[in-house]
């Protein structure tokens, strides 16, 4: 399992943080076996948390492994915060994650590119929530009817990153929690045109007759 490197920021900013004694009190510390989500690779297992000399300075270290990727990060304790490492989420943020994929997308004039940019930025944030909205906004790639490679490219990503953890906080598999995260897309969807049917059909009702009568020439 390849190890990712520690670049020299990292280690000065450690370093600097430990020297200083910058570090807060942390009320719920990472230990061995703890699952954890780091955000730009997603859920990974604490396998140690221990010492090691780098460019001349010891450092304290919380090893997590991805197992899809077969990769191993080395992360600072000092810095661990700060890059965005945090537990799983609890289930009551589950519960609101659940929540935001049954809304209703979000609509957005922007050029693609631009919208491109901030799902990515989105899904790297590690913010569950956000990656839920990712998820909701891109619905369409769910039933394959995304138009373009890149809307489903990214679309596969967030649900992804989304299923690992849900698999985590439900205990279940990841191909599980893909198949419950889509149909809850696919539901909401589908309450969603409902709502709007009814809506649609009960102004209808309320217009006056030469209106509707207008309504039903024009159709």
């Amino acid at each position: 399992m390849a190890a990712a490197e520690i670049t020299t920021a990292m280690v000065s900013a450690a370093f600097g943080a430990t020297a200083a004694q910058q570090k807060q009190q942390d009320d719920d510390p990472f230990r061995k076996g703890d699952f954890v989500v780091y955000p730009t690779h997603g859920v990974g297992k604490i396998d140690k948390i221990g010492s090691e000399v780098i460019a001349g300075h010891k450092l304290d270290l919380i090893y997590i492994s991805f197992d899809e990727n077969k990769m191993t990060l080395r992360v600072p304790i000092a810095q661990a915060r700060v890059t965005g490492l945090r537990k799983l989420a609890t289930p009551e943020v589950m519960a609101q994650v659940m929540k935001i994929l049954a809304g209703r997308p979000k609509a957005s004039r922007l050029m693609w590119a631009k919208r491109a940019q901030e799902f990515q930025a989105k899904i790297n944030s590690g913010d569950l929530k956000m990656v839920a909205e990712v998820c909701r906004d891109l619905q369409s790639a769910a039933n394959g009817s995304a138009p373009s490679y890149s809307q489903r490219n990214l679309f596969e990503l967030a649900i992804d990153r989304l299923a690992g953890e849900f698999a985590g906080v439900a205990g279940i598999d990841k191909a599980e929690a893909i198949v419950k995260l889509t149909q809850t897309l696919v539901d909401g969807r589908t309450a969603d045109t409902a709502r709007s049917d009814r809506v649609r059909e009960e102004a209808e009702a309320n217009l006056p007759e030469h209106a509707v009568s207008l309504t039903s020439a024009s159709v």
